[in-house]
């Protein structure tokens, strides 16, 4: 995807895995809303004026087709906000056209975290903030090894579907 700046908010150390043109920042503490709304203020700091998209790293099979036609430039006149509900009634992403740390607060943190709600929770505070809405597909995060054998099934040829094989293969050879 087309994007004036690539963030990624790290726990961690970067390794070669990274691509060239990400700017990384560490993760702060805290619990996920905590962690969360920080990447978003980070954002707003490193880019004023610049809209933000936080994906989740558990959406292996998320890519720049399903993205393209949501976040289109024809598409995103008027909206102030993404939502990307995921299957199990989280969320996957949530993008803000203006975010600042004030905004990012009042959306997630409390925000019940890996409840059944979560998602529905979010979507509340987003139309509480009056917020014009874009709506992203739904898809499935990995939470079980049932979830990653169906993403692995929807992206058959991605290197997530190729790590899970190689696993279960191993796992039959010494099993």
């Amino acid at each position: 995807m087309p994007a004036g700046r690539r963030l990624l908010v790290l726990d961690g150390a970067v390794g070669a895995w990274l691509p060239p043109g990400w700017q990384v920042v560490p993760q702060s503490g805290g619990g996920l809303d905590e962690r969360l709304a920080a990447a978003f203020a980070a954002a707003a700091v490193l880019a004023p004026d610049a809209p933000a998209l936080l994906v989740g790293m558990d959406t292996p099979q998320v890519d720049a087709a399903l993205l393209a036609e949501s976040l289109s430039p024809a598409r995103r006149t008027g909206v102030d906000a993404w939502y990307g509900p995921a299957g199990d009634g989280g969320f996957w992403a949530l993008g803000l056209a203006r975010p600042t740390e004030r905004l990012a607060g009042r959306l997630l943190l409390g925000l019940p975290m890996s409840a059944p709600d979560t998602g529905q929770a979010l979507l509340d505070r987003l139309v509480a903030e009056n917020l014009m809405i874009g709506r992203l597909p739904v898809v499935t995060d990995v939470d079980t090894i049932r979830d990653a054998r169906h993403v692995a099934a929807e992206a058959p040829a991605g290197r997530f579907a190729a790590c899970l094989r190689s696993i279960e293969t191993d796992r039959e050879v010494t099993g």
